[in-house]
């Protein structure tokens, strides 16, 4: 796999903590989805200081495994009429965190306080709906894919998008969270729970 450069490595020597590494995807500006879609690498993340979910996603776990966390991400999938969220999880003496890239207040990082990859997905569920009926659509998740598997494409460091990543995770068996007898007592979001959606960190 291609090196990382002198002024990439000291971009990542300095995002020694999941917490710092979140703070830095924070920076990047949101790549509205569906509109100049891209993905990747986390060596043009950084150069562009551009990423949607997937490409913070694939930073952030670049940059775990610069600190020595093996490089983990997986998908939340929703319903057909929503869209699916990717984060990258770590682990701290045992216990699940998460860093996420999202335009939103909600759905973002998760201190690593979590027994198992369910709790930590579920900590997502009552704020993952639609903003147009308000309907909560997480359903299932995967498991956490370790992107070493990818090294043979230079997954952290290619100037060709890595959409063979994204692909692969649909691919993959997810683990549902809902019976079908939980999904019809489902509530919709409440208006105060719908307003917290409306804060977006990028127009």
């Amino acid at each position: 796999m291609p090196p990382w450069t002198q002024h990439e490595r000291s971009i990542l020597k300095a995002l020694n903590t999941p917490a710092k590494i979140q703070d830095f995807v924070n920076t990047l500006t949101f790549r509205i989805v569906g509109t100049n879609e891209t993905c990747d690498s986390p060596r043009v993340v950084m150069r562009n200081r551009e990423a949607q979910c997937v490409e913070g996603a694939m930073f952030a776990a670049a940059a775990l495994r610069f600190h020595g966390y093996p490089p983990l991400i997986l998908d939340l999938a929703s319903t057909k009429h929503d869209q699916d969220h990717v984060i990258a999880v770590f682990q701290i003496d045992g216990f699940w965190g998460a860093i996420s890239k999202t335009n939103h207040g909600v759905l973002r990082y998760r201190e690593p306080v979590y027994r198992s990859i369910r709790e930590l997905v579920m900590s997502y569920f009552h704020e993952y709906f639609l903003q147009s009926n308000k309907k909560k659509t997480l359903r299932s998740f995967s498991r956490p894919v370790n992107l070493t598997r990818f090294n043979a494409y230079h997954w952290e460091t290619s100037e060709e998008p890595l959409w063979f990543i994204p692909e692969y995770l649909a691919t993959i068996p997810h683990t549902p969270i809902l019976n079908r007898s939980q999904i019809g007592r489902l509530r919709i979001a409440d208006s105060i729970e719908a307003a917290m959606t409306d804060i977006v960190e990028w127009e």
